[in-house]
């Protein structure tokens, strides 16, 4: 018999104001072009906590945190998803809106 790995899944926090974001572009000096599940395409930053540990790059899933001043324009990094929690989220239906 063979048994369903079970993935476990970060999904973004509505009470803390994160989306679900596609990288676009890589812009340099920690810096990236975001598509957003609200429509807008944010300048991303990448904190250095995520910068040493994880690399990104572009058409990564990733969960942003839009900042409280410049929101529409400007965003942090929160999470980059690995390839399996991608497809596990595009079967559960939260990638609809951005791809």
């Amino acid at each position: 018999m063979e048994e369903e790995q079970q993935i476990r899944v970060r999904i973004p926090k509505k009470e803390e104001n994160e989306i679900l974001g596609i990288i676009e572009q890589m812009l340099g000096a920690s810096r990236v072009r975001v598509r957003c599940m609200d429509g807008k395409t944010r300048l991303g930053r990448i904190p250095g906590r995520l910068k040493h540990r994880i690399w990104i790059k572009e058409g990564d899933v990733v969960i942003v945190k839009p900042w409280e001043v410049q929101g529409d324009e400007k965003c942090d990094i929160i999470w980059r998803y690995t390839k399996t929690q991608v497809e596990w989220l595009r079967r559960k239906g939260y990638l609809d809106e951005i791809l």
